[in-house]
């Protein structure tokens, strides 16, 4: 289920605001200028289905949102508890950074939990399944998949190199419970 909290960033401790309510988690976003959408499944996804299949499933929504974002490409993103390099993966996402670009996220699968720091409010959102979350380019934020990481996510650029991190060296992401502690 998804979930939204809210904390002062110098109290990691006591959340401002703590809901699983859609609409309010929506609303919350949108007025620090986050996107934040449920989409409807739109038919089954086999365990083992490729990029093509899911990316063919979503067709219609990926379609509205690069029209309405820009972005160039998309692709699929499917991460297992096997992962080789999943340790690796996690401990760079959990550092905080920004993008030039926005970071555009759907969950067709699975969860994962992002923190958005924006002024001076961490904002946690869970997402789960059928989530769509779009952080606005040049917000402070991390990403943590969990030690265990299952999920299955549709990823959107606006540029042909992807994700690139620009770091910025604060020691905040270490304050806030991570995705296996909530």
């Amino acid at each position: 289920m998804s979930q939204l909290k809210v904390f002062a960033d110098n109290n990691p401790h006591d959340a401002l605001i703590d809901t699983t309510d859609g609409e309010r988690i929506t609303a919350e976003l949108n007025q620090v200028g986050v996107l934040f959408e449920r989409w409807a499944t739109p038919g089954e996804i086999a365990d083992d289905a490729t990029q093509e299949e899911i990316l063919a499933l979503y067709q219609e929504d990926i379609d509205r949102v690069k029209a309405k974002g820009g972005y160039q490409t998309v692709d699929v993103l499917h991460m297992v508890p096997t992962h080789p390099e999943k340790d690796a993966m996690r401990q760079k996402f959990l550092n905080e950074h920004r993008h030039h670009e926005d970071e555009v996220r759907f969950f067709v699968k699975g969860q994962g939990l992002f923190c958005l720091h924006i002024d001076d409010k961490v904002y946690q959102v869970l997402c789960t399944r059928n989530d769509l979350i779009s952080v606005p380019a040049n917000t402070p934020h991390w990403f943590d998949m969990g030690p265990e990481p299952e999920f299955t996510a549709l990823r959107f650029f606006d540029n042909v190199e992807g994700w690139v991190p620009h770091w910025t060296e604060s020691d905040i992401a270490g304050k806030f419970d991570r995705l296996d502690q909530l």
